[in-house]
């Protein structure tokens, strides 16, 4: 009998997708995506305008989960919209079979154009051959890594930014690097080469699985599990370091970026909340690290960094 997955859909204002993305990934959920829903009603009609709304879609084993948690799960986007002052989101939830869930929120996700240059494809799409873009093709199964999300966003931006020169010669490290997305943006932007580390053995299988998808060299992203030990262990100094992940993990692991760095190495950190920015700006200064620039979308925040003038 295969395992079954609850299927957990979450309907809230626009102003609410980061605080409840945030709060179903540390539920534990895997596989989410996001549509925009245009709703009319008589009192949008009335007033002349269009009632927006974001339908969350996300996915989590039934074995881990029961019914009381799912009911905490809701008490728990309840509070978070009171803090926002917003309208209560309205979250469903159903058992599906393990082999509907991978495929089931994939309806959801489509091609996205980030930045300037890159092109973000699903793999079981078709993608243009007349692009002028990086196209990125990607199949996130349920690692994390979209592109859907601010925070993914901002690192891709931030990576056009630091390999817009002479990127040929760039060694660089994705910490936590979920689906590949940002270590295959680094390739595609010409980076010589990425050491990608995670965790999370499915992630780093998914990696390995986008980056066959698009045709990446093995010796151009190398996929290790683990984390900064693993770096540490290839004795390579890293010109780049790429950080999407928890601020807290962030403020635990950066101590150790001066090891696998050389004095004029930068780093792009995301996955902060804008109320957690004053706490990696601390470690970061304290490390002996410049604050570049501070990149906002939304409530997340984007560091770029640098070890020291130049």
């Amino acid at each position: 009998m295969s395992n079954r997955w609850w299927e957990i859909v979450v309907k809230c204002e626009s102003v609410q997708e980061e605080s409840v993305f945030w709060r179903l990934e540390k539920f534990g959920c895997s596989g989410t995506a996001t549509e925009v829903k245009v709703l009319d009603d008589e009192q949008s009609l009335e007033l002349g305008s269009i009632d927006q709304k974001i339908l969350i879609k996300t996915y989590i084993p039934e074995i881990d989960t029961q019914l009381l948690d799912l009911a905490a799960l809701s008490l728990w986007l309840e509070q978070d919209a009171k803090l926002l002052e917003v309208a209560v989101p309205e979250a469903q939830w159903h058992l599906i079979d393990e082999e509907d869930w991978a495929g089931g929120w994939k309806e959801y996700w489509k091609p996205m154009e980030i930045g300037d240059r890159f092109l973000i494809y699903p793999a079981w799409e078709t993608p243009p051959e007349d692009s002028e873009r990086l196209i990125l093709r990607l199949d996130p199964g349920a690692a994390f890594g979209t592109g859907t999300h601010p925070t993914t966003q901002l690192c891709l931006e931030s990576l056009e930014m630091r390999l817009s020169g002479d990127a040929k010669h760039q060694i660089i490290a994705d910490i936590g690097c979920g689906s590949g997305i940002l270590a295959l943006g680094s390739v595609l932007l010409g980076a010589k080469k990425v050491y990608a580390v995670d965790t999370d053995a499915l992630a780093t299988k998914t990696c390995r699985s986008n980056c066959q998808l698009n045709d990446i060299n093995r010796d151009s992203i190398i996929v290790r599990d683990g984390s900064v030990e693993k770096l540490i262990a290839e004795n390579e100094t890293f010109d780049g370091i790429i950080c999407n992940i928890l601020a807290d993990t962030i403020v635990e692991l950066f101590p150790q970026l001066n090891q696998i760095t050389h004095e004029k190495s930068w780093a792009v950190l995301s996955g902060i909340l804008l109320t957690q920015a004053d706490k990696i700006a601390d470690v970061v200064e304290q490390q002996g690290w410049t604050v570049a620039a501070l990149w906002k979308r939304k409530d997340w925040c984007c560091f770029n960094i640098r070890r020291s003038e130049y």
